[in-house]
């Protein structure tokens, strides 16, 4: 999931920097390309989801073309703020890898 963020996020920055849009969408895109590599290498995953939620959603509400990537990439970004980085990502390789093991019931 962070893979297919982090590569749609680039990829959207290519195809507006392209466009030549005006400076500030482009900050936008560059911030979110930013998140973008952020998730694609697993570093700081849950504060790359919450900032890739925060400008999804700017972006839907102040855009009138298309929002439905925004709100797709926008509910990916805060799927991973919650649930982090997962295995293979450099904050595993750093901080450890967290599992929560629940065990049986006892009466």
């Amino acid at each position: 999931m962070r893979l297919v963020v982090g590569i749609a996020l680039a990829t959207h920055l290519v195809t507006s920097i392209e466009s030549k849009p005006p400076i500030g969408p482009a900050i936008l895109d560059v911030l979110a390309a930013g998140a973008g590599t952020l998730l694609l290498l697993g570093l700081w995953t849950p504060v790359a989801g919450a900032l890739v939620t925060v400008i999804a959603l700017w972006s839907t509400f102040s855009h009138l073309h298309n929002p439905w990537t925004h709100i797709f990439l926008g509910t990916l970004g805060a799927a991973l703020a919650l649930l982090g980085p997962g295995a293979w990502s450099v904050d595993a390789r750093l901080f450890g890898w967290k599992r929560i093991d629940i065990g049986d019931r006892k009466n």
